[in-house]
């Protein structure tokens, strides 16, 4: 949608520029046109890749913390192993519960909302510690290790949804300034002196395309838990599949 839209407002104001302002089709004005349209391409270019470099390490910072929970969470299940039979158990299947409830969650908390399911989850999850009976100080420090994880994995998932509520991207002056330099790109593309009319509207094309693009990606990074290239479930879904092999070995 970005592309049509964009290339063909140009194209229509580049029609009308041709038709109304027939004397810019000699190029005497290029040299200064010219040189204004590189200037303006290298600040539009800086300014793309500055954010897009900003918002990338955005995604990245959210993808590992995203990584760090789900290894806490498999974590306590592989140390579960210190516990009985039914108390190993019973912690695998919190675990295991509570990673099914964050990937069901998933869709909602991107957006920076949690469900009632998870929560309950992690409260599940808290409950089977505090209720197990160590049996030696081996297990003893195991409990209080896997308490203190847990609140680390509960400090985690809180701040994904608060990062999933506040991090949407450049704020409202940072978009001026997008759209004017992507405006001035166009703009001085669009007066560039050329008597062949499919040159210049090939020319210009181009150029409305690759600004299309980048303002496509600038969107696609603005949200690190929404679209293609962002944080994702994924490395949950792999220790579901990593607990239920525990279980399977039991």
């Amino acid at each position: 949608m970005l592309v049509v839209l964009v290339t063909g407002g140009t194209a229509l104001v580049q029609a009308c520029v041709r038709r109304y302002f027939p004397s810019l089709r000699n190029g005497k004005h290029n040299d200064i046109a010219g040189f204004l349209l590189a200037v303006v391409g290298v600040v539009y270019a800086f300014i793309i890749s500055f954010i897009a470099f900003n918002l990338w390490e955005q995604i990245t910072t959210e993808y590992h913390a995203t990584q760090t929970e789900a290894s806490m969470v498999l974590q306590l299940a592989q140390d579960a192993d210190v516990f009985d039979d039914t108390a190993s158990s019973r912690i695998r299947q919190s675990a295991l519960t509570y990673t099914r409830s964050v990937v069901a969650e998933w869709p909602t908390a991107a957006t920076g909302h949690t469900t009632a399911e998870a929560d309950r989850a992690l409260e599940g999850l808290y409950t089977t510690y505090e209720e197990l009976e160590p049996g030696n100080d081996t297990q003893r420090a195991f409990i209080e290790k896997s308490q203190d994880s847990l609140r680390e994995l509960s400090i985690l998932r809180t701040e994904r949804v608060l990062d999933a509520l506040q991090e949407t991207g450049p704020t409202s002056s940072l978009w001026v300034v997008i759209l004017l330099a992507s405006a001035l790109t166009l703009g001085f593309s669009v007066i560039f002196g050329l008597e062949d009319a499919r040159l210049h509207y090939g020319m210009v094309g181009a150029m409305s395309v690759l600004v299309a693009t980048n303002l496509f990606l600038i969107l696609e990074l603005s949200y690190p838990f929404l679209g293609e290239l962002s944080a994702s479930p994924e490395s949950m879904q792999t220790v579901i599949q990593a607990i239920q092999a525990l279980d399977t070995l039991q």
